[in-house]
């Protein structure tokens, strides 16, 4: 049970919420672990089994308390609400906010700048525990690129622009990424980054990894009342949750590093893998179940979220993102804070 921007998790799998007069109780084995006044609780997200009480949703919908069901796992389940349905006047402010083209342009510039900061950092703190791996210069020279791009960010205008430069330095990393493996280099070597299927070892574990990350926002994002099909950095299409895509960008560091770590540790390794006909390489379920608890123990890790100021589990991340993004978009804080990791 975490309180976090006047939001409610649970995120014990066993607990049951129920209502007690004015008070949201929190019970385990059918004993009260905790209880909260609802007076200053803006909304309710479970990431428990069990659920809650009737009364508790009643409550919920009658005093406008958002509350929101996500399966442990991440997955968006399902809403309650009352008759007047607030989320429709900020999903009518994020399509405003989105298409004025001043705001659109300094949302993009901020998350790619972002992006390319959490990209150096990972590429630094690298090259600083492994200095081997830049035996050749070439991380730093990628590091170089990304610096001078973040220069050119400041200013620029042209959303376009913005989208080379993004592209421009992407191209750069992955073409050094590999060499951030000390072990496996052979089995994991990735010449090129390949999406619609994966064409390596590495590229099915960002990918698959990117994937289950994406799917994590855009149930935050369901949760605070944004609509995660409509973004700012990625076009719209059909089927694609465009927003979240875009919060990914902030994450993106924080799934690769992962990656390196997995291989690097051996923890992974190239019979996780299987490879098709057509050239496609995707996980089998030996190396899906790896990679899964990998994934879910790193959300379960403690670090301090650099605006709020205090520790937060990972798997929150996006919680808090997704709520500032509201935050922001409602007019209550004057920028969204991207997500930069240290």
């Amino acid at each position: 049970m975490r309180k976090l921007l006047n939001t409610l998790y649970i995120t014990r799998q066993e607990a049951y919420l129920s209502l007690d007069g004015e008070n949201v109780v929190m019970l385990m084995q059918g004993k009260e672990a905790a209880r909260l006044p609802l007076s200053n609780i803006e909304s309710i997200v479970c990431m428990n089994y069990p659920g809650c009480s009737p009364a508790l949703m009643g409550k919920c919908a009658k005093e406008q308390i958002g509350l929101c069901f996500v399966s442990p796992s991440g997955r968006f389940l399902a809403r309650v609400t009352g008759p007047v349905k607030g989320n429709v006047f900020l999903r009518k402010q994020q399509a405003e906010i989105f298409t004025d083209t001043e705001k659109q342009t300094v949302l993009i510039r901020n998350l790619i700048t972002a992006k390319l900061k959490n990209t150096r950092s990972l590429l630094m703190r690298s090259r600083r525990d492994y200095p081997e791996t830049d035996e050749d210069g070439t991380l730093s020279h990628c590091i170089d690129i990304l610096c001078e791009n973040q220069k050119k960010l400041l200013h620029e205008k042209d959303t376009d622009i913005l989208r080379g430069l993004e592209g421009q330095s992407a191209k750069a990393y992955f073409e050094v990424f590999d060499s951030l493996f000390t072990q496996q280099k052979e089995d994991f070597a990735l010449i090129r980054r390949t999406k619609r299927p994966p064409l390596d070892c590495t590229n099915a574990m960002l990918s698959f990894l990117y994937t289950i990350c994406t799917n994590d926002i855009a149930s935050a994002l369901e949760c605070v009342g944004l609509d995660p099909y409509v973004g700012l950095f990625h076009t719209l299409r059909p089927g694609r949750a465009s927003l979240a895509c875009d919060i990914m960008e902030e994450f993106r560091a924080l799934v690769e590093r992962l990656v390196i770590t997995l291989v690097n540790l051996k923890i992974v390794q190239k019979s996780d893998f299987d490879k098709q006909i057509s050239g496609a390489v995707w996980l089998n379920d030996n190396g899906r179940k790896k990679v899964i608890t990998a994934w879910q123990n790193k959300k379960n890790d403690c670090i301090k979220h650099p605006f709020m100021k205090e520790k937060v589990p990972i798997g929150l991340y996006p919680y808090v993102q997704a709520n500032l993004l509201a935050k922001y978009v409602r007019g209550e804080i004057e920028e969204y804070p991207n997500l930069i990791w240290g």
